[in-house]
């Protein structure tokens, strides 16, 4: 049995960020392998934002799982992770039906008001695993 473990690390900011900004509120959580996590994303912006999700595995680059910039408000993913835009309630949250091993990982979410591709800030968590004898 494994437990993955999300916590909060810091901010990563990829360039001023003015106006717009993302906060990903929870400081931990937990989940088993095979069960559904969800990584909250809040993000601050006044128009129709470039939402981001990208992991980072150790010793690798960032990797981009998803992205939204318009229509279809449920986007999917890469490795079965999909995210929801709600421009309402100002969030773009990461879901996993069912949580693996291989994913533990930096998981990073960012907001943009340009050109898609580069985004104004983000804020990250570290996905970890924890084995259980």
């Amino acid at each position: 049995m494994f437990l993955l473990l999300i916590s909060t690390l810091g901010i990563f900011a990829l360039r001023d960020t003015g106006a717009q900004s993302v906060t990903q509120p929870d400081v931990h959580v937990t989940v088993s392998e095979g069960f559904r996590v969800e990584l909250r994303c809040n993000y601050s912006y006044s128009g129709t934002p470039y939402l981001f999700w990208y992991v980072q595995h150790p010793s690798q680059g960032l990797q981009l799982l998803l992205k939204y910039f318009s229509g279809d408000t449920l986007v999917k993913g890469i490795k079965d992770f999909e995210a929801e835009f709600k421009k309402h309630e100002t969030t773009f949250h990461l879901k996993k039906s069912a949580a693996l091993g291989s994913d533990a990982a930096k998981y990073f979410c960012a907001v943009s008001d340009t050109v898609p591709g580069t985004t104004g800030g983000a804020e990250h968590k570290p996905l970890m695993i924890k084995a259980f004898l």
